[in-house]
């Protein structure tokens, strides 16, 4: 099912003046120390937002405070080896850790989340919908991911995580790269926006926050998991919305289709403006969509009123 975005309805909800925000650090099963922030902690429903490969938990910063302001409970987090989280030692990256990881903070969780994952977040949550019983989710919103992706889309992004191995003199520069690969941005990121983004060597130069060793392991083993997300997806049962960028190189007409003949429950909503990067291009659709869509789930009848 395809819907297409009529309205706002940001303007008539349940409002917080200033939801609160704490940082904190969770470890995983295996004792690595992931980054975790949680915007209004008293709020309902938990949205559980997993970033892309690449991104940082800051992906999700505009669309967190704005659900958080909406009375949702948003906790957001960096996936090990990427912004404030800690690396493999060894750089030893496997598909199961992030799974892993996932799962540990949905059960960390006093309700089960509704998972919002973008990309590899996405199918993250994908595999656990389909294969854990019961599901450690309430319901999905999948941004801009299906089990079978276009190879030239994330091609393009993997080609830009694995420019610039040696960093950059200035954050300018690395400025100017961005901009060169998100030419849909108007603004150039500043400094401040920048600063979480990169990390200073001993030799003084910027380099990305990603561990590089991860471009190896984990790149090498996506593939082998397409027969997997297939076969999960056919399984999921949880309500769930696929959000789709007009603009996107991932994922295409046929990839979305093809989806939805597996998942036929599924909601489908396209942002015609957006690229990969729904979040980033097109925040208050793609926050539009979220509560339209939480709005709109049998399990939460008691909140109707809230977010509505």
């Amino acid at each position: 099912m395809t819907i297409i975005l009529t309205r706002s309805i940001l303007s008539r909800m349940f409002t917080v003046a200033s939801p609160d925000s704490v940082i904190s650090r969770v470890t995983t099963a295996d004792g690595l120390d992931l980054c975790v922030e949680v915007r209004h902690s008293a709020g309902h429903p938990t949205l559980l937002f997993a970033h892309g490969f690449g991104q940082t938990r800051g992906a999700w910063k505009g669309a967190a405070l704005a659900l958080a302001t909406q009375g949702c409970r948003c906790v957001t987090f960096d996936a090990r080896g990427h912004g404030e989280s800690a690396r493999v030692p060894g750089g030893d990256y496997h598909m199961e850790q992030f799974v892993g990881d996932l799962l540990t903070l949905a059960r960390a969780q006093p309700e089960p989340p509704i998972l919002v994952g973008a990309s590899m977040g996405g199918l993250l949550g994908l595999v656990m919908a389909g294969e854990l019983d019961p599901p450690p989710f309430r319901a999905l919103v999948l941004v801009d991911i299906t089990p079978r992706w276009e190879t030239a889309g994330v091609e393009r992004i993997l080609a830009f995580m694995k420019a610039h191995p040696d960093g950059f003199a200035d954050y300018a520069e690395a400025a100017e790269q961005i901009a060169a690969y998100l030419p849909q941005r108007r603004e150039r990121k500043s400094e401040d926006q920048l600063r979480p983004l990169l990390r200073e060597g001993a030799d003084g130069r910027l380099r990305w926050h990603w561990d590089p060793a991860m471009l190896d392991g984990v790149v090498r083993e996506s593939e082998r998991y397409q027969p997997r997300l297939m076969a999960a997806a056919a399984k999921v049962k949880a309500p769930l919305l696929l959000l789709s960028g007009g603009r996107s190189d991932v994922v295409s007409r046929d990839t979305v289709n093809e989806f939805l003949q597996l998942v036929p429950h599924a909601q489908h909503v396209e942002l015609s403006q957006a690229t990969h990067m729904l979040a980033g291009d097109a925040n208050d659709e793609f926050t539009n969509e979220i509560v339209k869509f939480v709005e709109g789930l049998d399990s939460l009848p008691e909140r109707s009123s809230k977010l509505g």
